[in-house]
């Protein structure tokens, strides 16, 4: 430890002699830098590396303030100017960043370009320097500084030692590294020993270290420091340079390997052909359609231009992008199914009747349908003519009643969404005179099958969009008539294709953003959605088992009973599918398996009513309250949602007023407005008689009615009876009983007319146990269409007319 300090002081005495002449010298030089170097000088500061002394370097920079900063060294520093590195950027003003404390004097040469945002000019680099005092002059940074002048060192044998070291370096540096040759070598040739700081500067602002590092070398004043430090920057930069010559070598193999491969290729690739071994890659092509189009059944017409095509195609050249567009073209036409079809002549009506069974649970109405259109088909032995729309809320399985009919057909199925579509070249496809043209959805589907008579989903047609790009439900038009799909002209084959053998099932959430004309063309078949005790055993058929396997659980590992099924269809999916039932039972499967990963449980999981929100939280759905005791202008109305059936009660008051009024709130609909008026207007013609002592109830009332949630949009004719017996409870003061249930719409005359979504509305009441049921006497055919598991247990009445609700309400015949 002694001698490394003892070192260490010799050195600092070598580096530093105390001979009288040596520090005459470095005073009379320190005096010369005093009168040639300016005492206060601009700073620049460099974001890159910082520049050593010895050297004369280009530099060029960006902003009005280094030309400011330039002009300011040129007039007011006699050219000078200090170059320091920035330690720490300020984004906001890089001028205001903090700076490095040694940095480097540099005198301007000359200027090469100058504008007013940029500047490039020589500088020649000549002295350190440390501030003695920072300050800042008409928004430039300035420094008084303090030159470190190194002087002229005694070279002992370790600087020798150092020196040699260094340029041994540097030459094994420009061994490995040729880019650095002709840079080295003009530097070093105008180098000596005699000098070995100037030499250090020299070499290391050739080198391609880190910013960091460089600064620490221009900060080691002291020679034998700078020399390690040089050292240790060379030895990593040696590497990095053996690194990327191993790397460079190693592409320069493959690639190599790669040209001579190529080049055997092509060599044997025309031996081959002069042989006639091989053709080349055109005629190949042309070969691979010509065979393709052999074993079609080709119409005439696709025959024709298939041909023409292909003569097209031979004297093309391969380079040419018309070429590849040809090519591309003949591919879409040889690849569409032409005369091939699945064979559905094996087609059972009884194979049919069981798989829709094994598929579906419920849906009676809707498999008889199904099973009718089937039996027609095996009947006609075609399907033409035959569009189907399946029309139903969301999650009811349209779909998957789709899938089962193209099952029943044993024919091949496809789907896809036309929801949002904008473009009728969706539908019809591009014309070939754009790049990255394609055949149409129909087409597409055709080629994916691989028959010319698969079952063709078209799905959320009432979700058609219109734009400046077209209407795709007029393109619809041809494709779903069966009279002009006979005869379907795709835009980008230009070619007509016989689409009468498909099969289309179109679905839709509803029918009323149908375009007519669409609409005629095709056979609707709704799916009303299920009820409470449906669910129940969809939920146990299909759901669970699905979800347990999907989970990787058995029956033995968990149990969801019969009554956590009822309150978790009843309080957390009461939409009219059961995709949000089928979600809610992930949730339960995710759970088990987590608390068997946590918990190690091995023991059956029994999921029950009691316990059912410890695996769901609370319920989203409570049960609807309904008033214990009638009030006069309170009725309870029968809803459709689609979520499914609802109740909801409408409530009438009024106040005195001379001049009477009417007002309505609930976010009520245009139509449902219209109703209200409508059943105001009747109801004031009923009372409107100077014998009954509530004839100007309406001339000295301000009425309102109010439907209550009024945070949910509500509209439709169907609440039109309820309001009016609300109005005429009001205006009688004579209350509404609180067990019957009531929908239908209102004419001016009193009239009721027929409404929909009577299983809905059905359900909803039983839900909440009401009992007496108001229907429109047109609907009578569908509630007795309706499973008996449904109507059991209610009281319907049917009706016409607006007197008969009240003496079905008021005179005794509503059950308890």
């Amino acid at each position: 430890m002694s001698e490394q300090n003892n070192q260490q002081q010799d050195r600092e005495q070598k580096s530093q002699p105390d001979n009288s002449n040596q520090k005459q010298q470095a005073q009379s030089n320190l005096v010369l830098l005093s009168d040639i170097y300016p005492d206060n000088i601009g700073i620049l500061p460099l974001s890159n590396r910082p520049i050593f002394p010895g050297i004369t370097i280009p530099l060029y920079f960006t902003g009005y303030k280094f030309v400011e900063l330039i002009d300011d060294a040129i007039d007011n520093n006699n050219n000078f100017i200090g170059l320091t590195l920035v330690e720490e950027v300020n984004d906001q003003d890089f001028f205001d960043s903090k700076l490095h404390e040694v940095g480097t004097l540099g005198k301007i040469v000359k200027i090469i370009n100058k504008s007013e945002n940029g500047i490039q000019f020589f500088v020649q680099t000549l002295v350190r320097f440390k501030p003695v005092r920072k300050f800042h002059k008409k928004g430039l940074t300035k420094w008084e500084v303090k030159y470190i002048q190194e002087g002229k060192p005694e070279m002992t044998d370790e600087l020798k030692a150092y020196s040699q070291a260094i340029m041994s370096s540097v030459k094994e540096l420009i061994n490995v590294n040729p880019m650095m040759q002709e840079q080295m070598r003009l530097s070093l040739s105008q180098m000596s020993y005699e000098n070995p700081g100037l030499m250090m500067d020299v070499i290391a602002s050739m080198l391609s270290a880190e910013a960091d590092k460089m600064q620490e070398l221009l900060e080691a004043i002291d020679l034998y420091q700078r020399s390690e430090k040089l050292l240790i920057l060379l030895k990593e930069e040696i590497e990095l340079s053996q690194l990327q010559e191993k790397i460079q070598k190693q592409i320069n193999e493959k690639v190599n390997k790669q040209q001579k491969e190529y080049f055997l290729r092509e060599q044997l690739k025309v031996i081959k052909q002069e042989l006639g071994i091989e053709k080349d890659d055109k005629s190949t092509e042309i070969e691979k359609i010509e065979n393709k189009a052999k074993n079609l059944k080709l119409t005439e017409e696709a025959s024709k231009v298939i041909k023409e095509e292909i003569e097209k195609l031979k004297v093309l050249e391969p380079a040419s992008s018309e070429f590849h567009v040809t090519r591309s073209y003949l591919h879409t036409l040889t690849d569409l199914p032409w005369g091939i079809y699945s064979d559905d002549s094996q087609i059972n009506i009884k194979n049919s009747r069981k798989i829709l069974d094994e598929d579906h649970y419920g849906l009676q109405d809707v498999k008889q349908r199904i099973l009718e259109f089937i039996s027609t088909i095996i009947k006609r032995g075609k399907v033409s003519g035959s569009i189907i729309c399946l029309v139903g809320p969301p999650g009811v399985g349209k779909t998957s009643v789709g899938r089962s009919i193209a099952n029943a057909l044993h024919r091949k199925f496809y789907r896809f969404s036309i929801g949002g579509m904008r473009d009728e070249a969706e539908i019809k496809g591009h014309r070939r005179t754009y790049i990255g043209a394609m055949p149409g959805k129909i087409i597409q589907s055709l080629k994916r099958t691989g028959t010319s008579n698969p079952v063709l989903m078209l799905d959320e047609i009432d979700k058609l969009g219109v734009s400046f790009q077209g209407d795709p439900a007029s393109a619809l038009l041809e494709v779903l008539d069966p009279e002009q799909n006979t005869q379907f002209l795709d835009h980008y084959l230009d070619v007509r294709y016989d689409l009468s053998n498909v099969l289309f099932i179109t679905t839709a959430n509803q029918l009323d953003t149908i375009p007519q004309p669409l609409l005629n063309r095709m056979e609707v078949i709704k799916l009303p959605g299920y009820i409470l005790e449906e669910k129940i055993q969809i939920a146990k058929k299909y759901l669970i088992p699905k979800q347990r396997k999907e989970h990787g659980l058995n029956a033995s590992e968990v149990n969801v009973s019969p009554g956590a099924l009822k309150k978790m269809i009843d309080g957390y999916a009461r939409e009219a599918g059961v995709r949000s039932l089928e979600n809610n039972i992930k949730k339960v499967m995710r759970q088990v398996t987590m608390k068997q990963a946590e918990e190690g449980r091995t023991e059956q999981i029994k999921i029950t009513r009691n316990n059912l929100e410890e695996f769901l939280g609370k319920p989203y759905f409570t049960k609807e309250e309904l008033y214990k005791k009638p009030m006069p202008g309170v009725v309870l109305g029968l809803a459709w949602t689609a979520l499914g059936g609802t109740t909801l009660y409408v409530e009438a008051n009024s106040v005195m007023s001379k001049q009477g009024g009417f007002k309505q709130t609930g976010q009520l609909g245009k139509v449902m407005q219209e109703s209200s008026e409508i059943a105001l207007s009747y109801v004031k013609s009923l009372i409107h008689d100077k014998k009954k002592k509530e004839y100007n109830f309406f001339d000295n009332h301000y009425v309102h009615l109010h439907v209550p949630a009024g945070a949910t949009p509500k509209d439709g004719p169907s609440a039109g009876i309820t309001m009016a017996l609300a109005l005429y409870s009001l205006a009688r003061n004579k209350p509404v009983p609180t067990n019957v249930g009531m929908t239908g719409e209102l004419t001016l005359t009193g009239r009721i007319l027929p409404i929909g979504g009577v299983r809905e509305k059905t359900i909803a009441a039983k839900r909440v146990g009401i009992k007496n049921l108001i229907f429109p006497k047109e609907n009578q055919k569908d509630f007795e269409e309706l499973p008996e598991y449904v109507r059991e247990g209610t009281n319907p009445f049917f009706l016409e007319h607006f007197n008969e609700v009240l003496k079905v309400t008021y005179d005794g015949k509503l059950k308890k």
